[in-house]
């Protein structure tokens, strides 16, 4: 499963668990505005938009050197060109053309990655991945969902939204601990703005 990983916000939502305990959960979400915005910036271009989507994708900055880093590991630009399938030289372009920016280049000096996915470690972790599809433009699916799972006694552990603008059919992951009941999938499923519920485990 692909992740943003970047131009994100943390949002909390705040709601009662089915003991009457207040909980929260931060969510992370990427701005489609914002990138649409970024696309505009390179709408004369025809490869560039590609490396740019790789660098939002993995969380990738440029320096004031035009570098690109991953964190604090610096990545060649070859190796960019590798992933996206582009030649050297357009990767270099690109970084040059986001440190020329200022808009560009106040967004990608602070992109930075997530962190580790858990998604594909549920198994061993002892976790559920419950995967959501569901309308991008309704507000608030992953509070009610996120809700249910609380009233249910589940932990969620991480929760990863695609961006409906880079990402066709995007969905929402949250990762929980346990395994998720009969009960809570039919909750689940009786939401309104939820297409569809896949549980990995």
């Amino acid at each position: 499963m692909r992740q943003i990983n970047a131009i994100v916000t943390n949002v909390v939502h705040r709601f009662s668990s089915g003991n009457g305990e207040e909980r929260s959960i931060t969510f992370i979400s990427v701005h489609g505005s914002v990138w649409t915005r970024i696309r505009s910036e390179f709408e004369r271009q025809t490869v560039r938009p590609a490396v740019v989507r790789k660098m939002i994708e993995c969380g990738m900055r440029v320096s004031d050197e035009m570098k690109i880093y991953v964190g604090g590991v610096e990545v060649d630009y070859l190796a960019v060109a590798r992933a996206v399938g582009v030649d050297r030289r357009v990767v270099k372009q690109t970084a040059e053309q986001i440190r020329k920016s200022p808009y560009l280049y106040s967004i990608f000096s602070k992109t930075k990655p997530l962190g580790t996915s858990l998604v594909d470690l549920v198994s061993l972790l002892g976790y559920t991945a419950v995967v959501v599809e569901a309308d991008p433009k309704s507000p608030g699916v992953m509070a009610e969902v996120a809700e249910i799972l609380s009233r249910h006694g589940m932990v969620v552990r991480q929760a990863v939204a695609e961006d409906p603008e880079m990402v066709p059919e995007a969905k929402m992951t949250l990762v929980v601990e346990g395994q998720l009941t009969g009960q809570a999938m039919e909750e689940l499923n009786g939401l309104k703005v939820v297409s569809s519920i896949k549980i990995l485990k």
